[in-house]
């Protein structure tokens, strides 16, 4: 049995001004055209499947289209929602979905029906989902959504975050029996990740991190949240769908996977199409600035920092927008009076903006223990 694992479409999202709905719904259609000529059987799509959670019609619109594309006539499709996506909203069409090959698991439980698909579904519940291909090999998938509290219906206790996280992991596995494929899918993120700029950072305070020690051994863990491609043993992050901030790398990839018996290997990371690559860029004045946007071609997104000794004028904005249309933000690094570079809050994690406010309004430093209190608070908003 063939899978491939894909995360993070963050479908609807716009960088700055920019739509990305265009460049999005190239790369899914390129994900399709993978399926055919790898002949996948199963896609596993773990968590942020939309931007926000209201996400625009148009995004809607697009993930139907893209959901039925990938499915076909013969493959399945797993979905669990991720801490960007309303699980409930995401998972109101599975009733309908599952008769097209599409489980989303991200709110209420849904049943498997019978179906004559070439892959199908052969026992479902509330957080798992065996499937079987036309060989009759099996594949188990214990689905986790992101976990907390509140979407998972509980009450505050005293347990710790990785304690919560591990008793949802093992109730997932309580139907699997050893004989089938196993699969993690969830949306989590790991103690050592890395993150970039495109995400939310409330993660960094170790409220909602855990340890790989949490996994099931002999099982591949097809994670989704951290936007930079990456692994820890068996515990892979595929990435986001797109480049989606700029200190990512460019370069996307998704994972094929195939089974052996009830092993599954890693046989190819792939490259994605479709999307269009985002590059940092640093100038000395707007002259030079424009010089350089011009010798790069229509298929970039550029952030450009101009180093300044005073502050940036209208026309200057606007010849630089005329200089490359894919100029979608400007960083004007000042230097003050003091020589002292001014840094800009659009670069601050939410720690960092949290200490600036703290410091400015007491005049001096947080301890470590509210902004720990802080971040927590943000988390459990998510």
């Amino acid at each position: 049995m063939r899978i491939l694992h894909t995360s993070d479409w963050h479908l609807g999202k716009r960088l700055f001004d920019r739509d990305l709905l265009p460049e999005q719904a190239a790369a899914l259609s390129y994900l399709a055209k993978i399926c055919d000529e790898k002949q996948v059987d199963v896609i596993l799509v773990a968590g942020d499947v939309f931007d926000t959670y209201l996400p625009p019609a148009e995004a809607e619109e697009l993930f139907f289209r893209a959901v039925k594309q990938l499915a076909g006539k013969d493959r399945a499709v797993v979905i669990i929602s991720g801490n960007h996506d309303d699980g409930t909203r995401l998972a109101s069409s599975a009733p309908l979905a599952a008769g097209e090959g599409v489980y989303i698991f991200g709110g209420k439980p849904i049943s498997a029906e019978p179906t004559d698909r070439a892959v199908r579904a052969i026992s479902m519940g509330e957080n798992h989902i065996l499937l079987q291909n036309a060989a009759g090999e099996t594949l188990y998938v214990n689905a986790l959504p992101y976990p907390n509290e509140a979407r998972l219906r509980e009450e505050k206790s005293e347990e710790s975050y990785e304690e919560r996280v591990a008793r949802w992991i093992k109730k997932g596995d309580e139907a699997y029996d050893t004989s089938a494929a196993h699969v993690l899918l969830t949306h989590l993120f790991v103690a050592g990740g890395q993150v970039s700029d495109s995400e939310r950072s409330i993660e960094l305070g170790g409220a909602r991190a855990v340890p790989v020690s949490v996994f099931p051994e002999n099982c591949y863990v097809a994670l989704g949240h951290l936007h930079k491609r990456q692994s820890f043993g068996s515990a892979v992050y595929s990435g986001s769908l797109l480049q989606y901030s700029f200190d990512e790398n460019p370069d996307k990839t998704v994972y094929l996977l195939e089974t052996e018996g009830n092993q599954i290997k890693i046989i190819d990371k792939i490259p994605v199409e479709g999307g269009k690559k985002l590059i940092r860029l640093e100038a000395n004045s707007p002259e030079d600035g424009i010089a350089l946007l011009k010798t790069y071609g229509g298929d970039v997104l550029i952030e450009l920092t101009l180093h300044l000794d005073r502050p940036l004028i209208r026309d200057d904005l606007m010849r630089l927008k005329e200089a490359h249309g894919g100029l979608v933000h400007i960083i004007p690094d000042v230097v003050s009076a003091e020589n002292a570079p001014m840094r800009m809050r659009s670069r601050m994690s939410d720690e960092e903006l949290f200490t600036e406010f703290f410091r400015s309004r007491f005049s001096k430093e947080p301890d470590a223990a509210l902004k720990e209190a802080f971040l927590n608070l943000l988390a459990e908003g998510e």
